[in-house]
């Protein structure tokens, strides 16, 4: 009995020094937030303040020492994020995930970026600004490398640790800009419903762009064979170790609307949710430079950013830039496809990608004069004839850092514009405000226009000579809004008027956002901050409510039982809020799901009806489609007896609806709290392990906000009991030109990514709650709340 009790006392003595072991070489691993560092490269000594929130305030005596600084304090946060987000586009998560990132390795590797960024920083001057700060924020990120504290992510995953090169920095926004691009979750979806269903049903489904009704206004003016595809790219994205870009709200108001006589700038980019999250702030301020920016980790010039002078910020274009083309093989040789001038050889690419605990796979990736063949590439994915993917970002030439360089380097609004004419892709809606009262929104991206009759959401032909013969288009052809006499200029993903009447093709989200967006701004002409911040936290969908009550109206009652009743008043008296406390849309997401199924999923099939959950055709049918009384879609082509009309699918779908939450939540109606069903969690990729989750994870969180109201949380419809929110708001930023060193700014967790930082998940309830936190540039109010930093050469 002794023996075994010294044995337990052993063991617990052996797990408690075990305990303290790793906490002590977790906190060894916190970042330094105060002290001295000596460092190489620079002029001068540079002091950095880190404000109460994280933010590194960077003084420097010139940019190229602000730029290697920031590099280091980049790297001592977000080394691991930096590290994930470089292996991506050349295809290396497998030589850290194993077999199950192969997948993800085989589709990068194809789309060739690696091999594009190469090519862009061989044309680079090597004397230019943009490439010497460029390598100056490198030399602080592997200076840090090879000085400071490795990463609990570098130990457990064993990853041997390699300096940054330009090539990652060029890498990363290869992958943010596939990130944007849509055709490859939805064309080949659509073309196996065209090859399989009649015409009808597909423009019910909104293909041909007339279910676009709010626009942005400007100032210029066969059998199932592919359906795989879209399935293989939108998997690979919704499980990425690091965020796809998706989605977003932007508006600037011009002094004639606010209160104080000056420009109000407002941008919320919604990425999907990780952690650590999207973005890094810094501030900057050297003799001949200021900014205060957000940084995609391995990146040098800030995607969204704001001084004294302008602020920028942006949103997904949602145009067309990439497709899909169907070649034809040589019958007599394999080695050769049909192009409109004969055959022609295919050229192949040979990969290797190397797999933790497992072999090295070889890979060999065809390309057509479209692009890389898919076939093989994606999961599953192996129709008859080869499938070309040609993407605008690989065509056209690369000049990615010479356009975030100037974006956050401009003198002024021209000047902003010509950096924002070097981005072939992706498409962006570029927003600008400036301290001289200048407001604007700009188009990115190589614009093109296809011949008369072809319809890019379907597969083209690879063969025919007509659907490849594009037209590339002026830049000055690019959707924009520059001071218009509205006083306003907003995006949020909806479709642009068109421009010398050619409407630009793409996967343009429904009006919900832009509607509301547009008639809060409307109404009201004395704009403030605290307006604004309210503004951008909004809830409330016009769309949603109509959605109901028209729903409301058309279902049968006669025979409902009380809790059935209870469920669809509760949908009558629905002003479209979603808030946590809210019994309504916990009914109306449910209902929206049923209502779904009920309708497409017999036509569609099982694998289509769950791709087509989770496009942007989805959302622009739920007040369309509904509407067309005598739907093609409403007859259940089961019941070959019977054809249903939309009454009876409305009615089916709200009693499985009622049934569903009833199993769940109980029969007591009011308790249906939307909070109790949306809830976020941020996971980090090793908080997967159970037992790690408490440290890596932050949340979870009940969460107010829907898919398509301003607060636009996404999350796929659904029969499960919660809905798991996968994005939102990377961050919330109000900027007051009345008063530039007030503005206002929030990130969904923190700006760490140690979990040992007090800064890893300090913002994280102050974002649920719709709270913010000031963006501070004055240098008195910095120096009064931080601890400082001091870097000596």
């Amino acid at each position: 009995m002794k023996k075994i009790k010294r044995f337990y006392i052993f063991l617990l003595i052996l797990i408690t020094l075990l305990a303290i072991g790793i906490y002590a070489y977790l906190y060894y691993t916190k970042p330094q937030y105060e002290g001295e560092v000596q460092i190489k490269n620079i002029s001068k000594e540079t002091t950095v303040y880190f404000d109460e929130y994280g933010i590194p305030h960077i003084y420097a005596a010139s940019e190229n020492d602000a730029q290697t600084v920031l590099g280091y304090v980049h790297a001592q946060e977000r080394l691991w994020q930096m590290e994930l987000l470089r292996r991506i586009a050349p295809g290396k998560l497998s030589e850290i995930f194993g077999n199950k990132a192969l997948d993800n390795d085989k589709l990068f590797l194809a789309l060739g970026i690696d091999e594009n960024s190469e090519q862009a920083i061989a044309k680079l001057d090597k004397n230019g600004k943009s490439y010497q700060l460029a390598m100056a924020y490198l030399d602080g990120i592997n200076q840090y490398l090879e000085n400071g504290k490795t990463p609990i992510e570098f130990t457990l995953l064993g990853i041997e640790k390699k300096p940054f090169t330009l090539k990652d920095v060029y890498n990363i926004f290869g992958y943010m800009a596939f990130s944007f691009a849509c055709a490859q979750k939805t064309d080949p979806m659509f073309t196996d419903l065209k090859n399989k269903l009649d015409d009808g049903y597909l423009k019910e489904l909104g293909v041909d762009g007339s279910y676009n009704t709010t626009k942005i206004k400007t100032n210029n003016i066969q059998n199932q064979q592919f359906i795989e595809a879209s399935k293989a790219v939108t998997d690979l994205l919704d499980k990425s170790p690091f965020p796809p870009f998706i989605g977003s709200n932007s508006w600037v108001i011009a002094p004639k609307k606010t209160a104080t006589g000056k420009v109000l700038f407002a941008n919320d980019p919604h990425i999907s949710y990780s952690q650590p999250g999207t973005w890094y702030e810094a501030h900057i301020v050297t003799p001949e430079h200021e900014m205060y920016g957000y940084y995609l980790a391995g990146t040098p010039y800030p995607l969204l950013g704001h001084n004294r002078q302008y602020a920028y910020g942006l949103t997904m274009f949602e145009n067309d830039d990439a497709d899909f083309y169907q070649e034809e093989v040589n019958p007599s040789n394999a080695n050769q496809y049909k192009s409109t001038n004969g055959y022609a050889d295919f050229k192949v690419r040979t990969k290797e990608i190397k797999v933790k605990d497992s072999t090295t796979v070889v890979l060999k990736i065809k390309e057509t004069n479209h692009g890389a063949v898919m076939n093989g590439i994606l999961h599953d994915f192996n129709p008859k004839q080869p499938v070309a993917f040609k993407w605008i970002y690989t065509h056209e030439e690369n000049k990615i850092l010479e356009a975030v360089y100037s974006l956050s380097h401009s003198k002024g609004l021209s000047d902003f514009q010509k950096g924002v004419s070097y981005i072939s892709a992706p498409g962006l809606n570029i927003m600008y405000g400036d301290a001289k009262n200048n407001i604007a929104w700009q188009t990115s991206g190589k614009l093109y226009k296809f011949p008369k009759g072809v319809n890019p959401n379907y597969i083209l032909s690879g063969t025919n000579g007509i659907d490849d013969k594009v037209e590339y288009l002026d830049f000055s052809k690019n959707p924009k809004a520059v001071n218009p006499q509205w006083n306003y200029v907003y995006s949020a993903n909806n479709m642009p008027q068109a421009i010398d009447g050619y409407e630009y093709p793409g996967y343009y989200l429904p009006e919900d956002r832009a509607k509301r967006i547009a008639d809060l701004l409307k109404e009201k002409n004395n704009w403030t901050k605290e307006d604004v911040s309210k503004m951008i936290y909004d809830n409330t969908s016009s769309v949603s409510s109509n959605v109901a009550h028209n729903f409301v109206s058309w279902i049968d009652s006669k025979n409902f039982s009380e809790t059935e009743r209870q469920a669809l008043q509760q949908l009558a008296n629905w002003n479209g809020s979603n808030n946590t406390t809210d019994v309504a849309p916990t009914i109306y997401n449910k209902l929206i799901y049923f209502y779904f199924k009920n309708t497409f999923k017999d036509e569609m099939g099982e694998i289509a009806f769950k791709q087509f959950m989770k496009t942007h055709a989805m959302k622009q049918c739920i007040d369309n489609q509904s509407k067309v009384e005598n739907s093609l879609w409403w007859d259940d082509v089961n019941t070959k007896r019977k054809k249903e009309n939309r009454r009876e699918i409305l009615t089916k779908s709200f009693k499985e609806t009622i049934a569903n939450l009833s199993a769940q939540l109980g029969d007591d109606v009011s308790a249906w709290n939307w909070g109790k069903v949306h809830k976020v969690e941020y996971k980090h990729p090793i908080g997967q392990v159970a037992l790690l989750r408490p440290l890596f994870n932050v949340g979870v969180f009940e969460a107010p906000g829907a898919n398509e109201v301003i607060n636009n949380v996404m999350y796929y419809y659904t029969d499960e009991a919660s809905y798991d929110i996968s994005a939102g708001p990377s961050t919330r930023r109000v900027i007051d030109f009345s008063d530039i060193e007030n503005s206002w700014s929030i990130l969904p967790t923190g700006q760490s990514g140690n979990p040992m930082s007090k800064h890893y998940n300090d913002q994280a309830q102050m974002y649920i709650d719709g709270k913010f936190r000031k963006m501070k540039m004055n240098r008195k109010e910095i120096e009064a709340s931080s601890t400082k930093l001091v870097f000596k050469p």
